[in-house]
């Protein structure tokens, strides 16, 4: 055999070991792609429990081998407290929340009875018929894909046969493989979560609220809430309490002008720097004074028909933010953002916790959530002197639609309100601004008149349930 004789033979095998090898690859390829296709298209699996509804579905696969599963809260992705094994793990919807007795039981697992010992069982029962579906979601994506490319290859028919039987088997081996660990191994995982709460990792363990003292007849609103609702800056309630001054309660707060307004005994029980889990749910300490929970002192108010709140922002550390985005050219780089969003999953949990205990009142009062104002103008203006540049402006901007998106979403669910007072063309920097300076007692809080603009908009979600 002569040279050539011997370079030739080597081609013809390199040339017929890329033809063996190009087929497997393209087999894995199409697998890969049908996979994805069915986590992306495999319907989520409906769980009810307790009256509340679940969906019950796959998160986007990952590169570790293990690691959390996911729960989608008011529009938040939250990772669970549960830890699971494979790189695709259960994600969760709380998609229907129905207001009855057993509300309270799911969310916070408070005794051993009721939902929650159910819970674990219909999330892993729900977990089991969608990797069902997606199996065969896969198979049938593999099906249609090595059918296509058949097709396009223009193979025989005995050939197409032996592609589609290969494409099957080596997709179904490549999801059973991938997925199939967490698929057993999620069920029993599954069955530990006795409430929402344990799902979530609610790092807080708030007391159940009792009322925390003599009875208050003739209350018709009580305001719950942080500086906004107590009226930071303003002038102070007369004959004011030592509370109430500790707490900076205005005479011109929103609670103030609903009362005046419409000759209301307005309780208002909000607070500078009050929180979810400190102010609202549990006790608040505050210039030496610890304050009884709002919730309690309002559940004192038995008679009262409406509860309006007003949280979140101490709860993301607002006031910090702001500061930081006054001191850095850009504060919207990957620290910042991470941590915004550590502190937006933590409220999600505890603004859960405050829905479900809302709703659980036996007074079954009206709920108002008040989303927050928009201080900032599209253009720095006056804000510029203090550091906050256009960009700065648009990622606090950005974060407060964030924050307010969840506020609303989460009283969607449980059938409460969420107005949003506008200050359109009255911000910060304009002439008639409603929102306090920055030299001002308690900058970016409301002034008089936009306190006035959050009581009508208020007023006008009340005008429409009573019409």
């Amino acid at each position: 055999m002569g040279t050539n004789d011997g370079m030739l033979l080597t081609g013809r095998l390199a040339r017929l070991a890329r033809r063996w090898l190009a087929g497997p690859v393209l087999l894995i390829l199409l697998a890969g792609v049908a996979i994805a296709i069915a986590l992306k298209v495999t319907p989520q699996q409906t769980i009810t429990v307790a009256g509340q509804v679940i969906q019950v579905g796959a998160s986007a696969p990952d590169l570790s081998l293990s690691g959390p599963g996911e729960v989608d809260l008011f529009g938040q992705s939250l990772p669970t407290d549960l830890q699971f094994t494979g790189p695709v793990r259960p994600r969760l919807q709380l998609s229907q929340i129905t207001i009855n007795s057993e509300l309270t039981t799911f969310i916070q697992g408070d005794r051993p009875a009721g939902a929650e010992r159910v819970l674990g069982a219909q999330l892993a029962d729900g977990w089991k018929r969608y990797f069902a579906w997606e199996t065969v979601v896969a198979g049938a994506s593999a099906l249609i894909l090595v059918g296509a490319v058949a097709g396009w290859r223009r193979t025989s028919r005995g050939t197409t046969i032996k592609l589609l039987a290969a494409g099957l088997l080596v997709a179904e081996a490549f999801n059973l493989g991938a997925i199939m660990v967490t698929a057993y191994s999620a069920p029993a995982r599954l069955r530990q979560a006795h409430s929402l709460n344990e799902l979530v990792g609610t790092e807080t363990h708030l007391p159940r609220i009792r009322p925390a003292g003599r009875p208050l007849p003739g209350v018709k609103v009580v305001v719950m809430g942080d500086s906004t609702a107590a009226g930071a800056g303003l002038a102070p309630l007369p004959g004011a309490s030592e509370t109430s001054r500790a707490c900076g309660r205005s005479a011109d707060s929103y609670a103030a002008d609903l009362s005046v307004a419409n000759d209301w005994k307005v309780l208002n029980l909000a607070c500078n720097g009050a929180t979810i889990s400190r102010g609202l749910l549990s006790t608040q300490t505050h210039h030496g004074h610890v304050l009884q929970p709002q919730l309690a002192e309002a559940e004192r108010a038995a008679s009262a028909a409406v509860i309006i709140v007003s949280v979140g922002a101490d709860d993301l550390g607002w006031a910090a933010m702001v500061r930081y985005c006054s001191v850095t050219p850009r504060c919207d780089d990957r620290a910042t953002t991470a941590y915004f969003q550590q502190q937006l999953a933590s409220f999600s949990k505890n603004y859960l916790d405050l829905l479900s205990r809302l709703a659980a009142l036996p007074s079954h009062p009206q709920v108002i959530i008040n989303r927050y104002y928009n201080p900032f103008g599209p253009q720095p203006g006056c804000l510029s002197q203090a550091g906050l540049s256009s960009a700065n402006l648009q990622t606090l901007t950005s974060r407060l639609a964030t924050l307010n998106e969840v506020l609303a979403r989460g009283a969607a669910q449980f059938s409460f309100s969420s107005p949003q007072p506008d200050f359109s063309g009255h911000q910060l920097c304009t002439p008639q601004p409603y929102v306090q300076g920055l030299d001002a007692a308690a900058p970016f809080h409301p002034t008089v008149l936009g306190q006035l603009e959050i009581a009508l908009a208020d007023q006008a979600v009340l005008r429409q349930t009573s019409a």
